[in-house]
């Protein structure tokens, strides 16, 4: 074993290098003030139980008549995608000519304790898309999912076809049983059964708890550490901040759709196997022969690239796009290379199959 060699003058300056950076940051934290998220201006269109459907102000004179409604995860809130100005996938998609909607599915409470798969997909996702065909005076949209989001609109999608013109999924899970699955790893063995019997709905802080332990180090420890050398920056600092607030803003998760969720999705891997059944309907990815645009990304610890890119063997379309993005789960939206890859992908595809 090789020695260390430490210097005591200089772990001591070290030391004192540190805490003068935490001195200051703190500082800087205390100066903040509030912090916005989810800026874009936009206006609410449709409204039922925790649910509401927002429309963005466009912003450009040339827009796709088709619309595009975005489904985002039920685990997380959705400003995510539009975190701030500079890193917002809504801003640059609205760039790109689209008229952009959101289904924003609020904080459920114990009144929605027995909201199933099918309440939220052929019921809350059907009526959404209602509404935007009413205003619109069409028959079609297209149809954008992230992640479960995305798990959700390809159910819609195979068991409304008529409704969708396009689909695009983001870092979405199809295959839930990949070898590389850790998340799916841990949840073989879970009794849901016990934990809905016993806690009604998931609270939203054991799922996040759950996710940070996938990497523990990096995401519990090692970026407090890190976060010291960016606090002398206010702009860095908030832009930490906003993450920390979205990762820790977690909803709860209504008991029994998590029930389904887990045993259907995760540990009997049923969408892959054409065994998933959303009401008295049976999922058949072969339904869906509409354009798909797949976008995964390469390092994604949640939802890993073979997860996502088994959408190709399952569905019925001949027009299938898959987009590798060099980036973990995360970095698909607030990376700055996202911000100038992502949205035009996106857009460009769309106006090819307008």
């Amino acid at each position: 074993m090789l020695p260390l060699h430490l210097r005591p003058d200089q772990a001591i300056q070290e030391l004192l290098e540190f805490n003068k950076k935490l001195a200051d940051g703190l500082k800087t934290l205390s100066d903040l003030g509030t912090l916005d998220v989810g800026t874009t201006p936009k206006e609410a269109v449709y409204q039922e139980d925790k649910l509401v459907l927002y429309r963005y102000k466009p912003i450009t004179d040339k827009i796709n008549p088709t619309p595009l409604l975005i489904v985002y995860a039920l685990v997380n809130r959705p400003y995510m995608i539009d975190l701030q100005p500079d890193r917002s996938l809504v801003k640059h998609l609205l760039e790109t000519g689209q008229d952009v909607y959101l289904i924003d599915w609020g904080y459920p409470d114990r009144a929605d304790r027995y909201l199933t798969l099918d309440d939220y997909i052929n019921g809350y996702i059907q009526r959404c898309v209602k509404a935007i065909c009413r205003r619109h005076d069409l028959c079609k949209i297209n149809l954008l999912g992230i992640c479960q989001g995305g798990t959700f609109s390809t159910c819609y999608t195979a068991l409304n076809p008529e409704k969708v013109r396009n689909l695009i999924t983001m870092v979405t899970p199809i295959d839930f049983k990949t070898p590389d699955n850790l998340l799916s790893h841990w949840l073989q063995k879970l009794d849901v059964d016990l934990l809905v019997d016993t806690l009604g709905n998931i609270p939203g802080e054991i799922l996040n708890w759950a996710f940070l332990s996938l990497k523990p180090f990096r995401l519990t420890g090692q970026k407090y550490l890190d976060m010291i050398d960016s606090l002398g920056d206010t702009e860095a600092a908030k832009n930490f901040l906003r993450m920390e607030k979205w990762i820790f803003d977690s909803p709860d998760q209504a008991g029994e759709a998590f029930r389904q969720f887990i045993k259907e999705f995760f540990q009997k891997n049923g969408l892959m196997h054409g065994k998933i059944s959303i009401g008295d309907q049976r999922v058949d990815l072969k339904n869906i022969t509409i354009p798909v645009l797949n976008i995964y990304a390469t390092q994604d610890h949640l939802v890993p690239p073979d997860s996502s890119r088994a959408l190709q063997k399952c569905v019925g379309t001949a027009d299938y796009t898959e987009v590798p993005f060099q980036g973990g789960h995360i970095g698909i939206y607030v990376s700055g290379r996202a911000q100038k890859e992502v949205p035009v992908t996106i857009g460009k595809w769309l106006e090819a199959r307008r």
